[in-house]
């Protein structure tokens, strides 16, 4: 489903890669976590990988398309929720998801079952006709879901969205993500919170310093009584230890 192939991205006026030489792939219907401490490349990767920042090597192919050759028919494919939940404040909820699904060219009638659908896993029904700036963080990071999701996306991609979030939403989240890679879609996630990798993932990797550390299967590890948190300690210990 998701392919990226020896991605290599520099930003001007650094000596240093963000991202070298970055492979990895993703499979239909599964939960991907994204790990790596504070500047490791996660962002960075994710924005190459939407089309939001461009790269120098490599390729990223979804469902076999290059973001880079064919970058509209890839993007139709993606669904992303962004770190900063940047949402048209103006507008009401009800407005942006249809905007949103204008883009992707969604029938209307198909609009009106996915979002009655997730309004209720949300509980946003009865804020989704008064405008976003009234809503609250948690409010506003549902409905970019939903936005993202209008399209019923083969890749959602959702750079840390647990951060800030309460409980309650934080599940209703973690349920429509189980269910979106369920009905064979692919889920990418990039977090902080490792328990939520460990639990809710089929694979995840690590990346430091811009470079793939590892990549885990999280039922292997639990069957061989392993610790992720262990695991992601001891290869970020010793990556930052390099050269000391």
């Amino acid at each position: 489903m998701l392919e990226i192939q020896h991605l290599t991205k520099s930003y001007a006026g650094s000596s240093v890669n963000a991202v070298e030489d970055l492979s990895i792939s993703l499979r239909a219907g599964e939960i991907y976590g994204f790990l790596g401490s504070n500047g490791a490349g996660k962002s960075t990767t994710i924005k190459a990988l939407v089309g939001i920042h461009p790269f120098q090597q490599g390729d990223i192919l979804i469902d076999g398309v290059s973001i880079k050759t064919a970058p509209l028919q890839a993007k139709m494919q993606i669904g992303y929720v962004s770190d900063n939940h940047a949402v048209f404040e103006r507008l009401t909820g009800r407005e942006y998801v249809t905007h949103i699904a204008n883009l992707y060219s969604v029938p209307s009638e198909r609009v009106a079952q996915r979002c009655e659908d997730l309004l209720e896993i949300f509980k946003l029904k009865d804020a989704f006709d008064t405008p976003i700036k009234s809503y609250s963080h948690g409010m506003k990071q549902k409905i970019s879901v939903i936005g993202a999701l209008i399209h019923d996306p083969k890749l959602w991609v959702l750079d840390e969205p647990l951060t800030g979030l309460d409980p309650q939403s934080a599940y209703q989240l973690k349920k429509v993500m189980k269910r979106h890679a369920a009905a064979g879609n692919t889920v990418f996630f990039s977090s902080h919170i490792l328990d939520v990798v460990e639990n809710l993932c089929n694979r995840c990797c690590i990346i430091q310093k811009g470079k793939l550390q590892g990549v885990y299967d999280l039922a292997e590890l639990r069957a061989e009584g392993r610790s992720l948190e262990e695991i992601f300690m001891n290869v970020i210990g010793e990556t930052e230890g390099e050269g000391v």
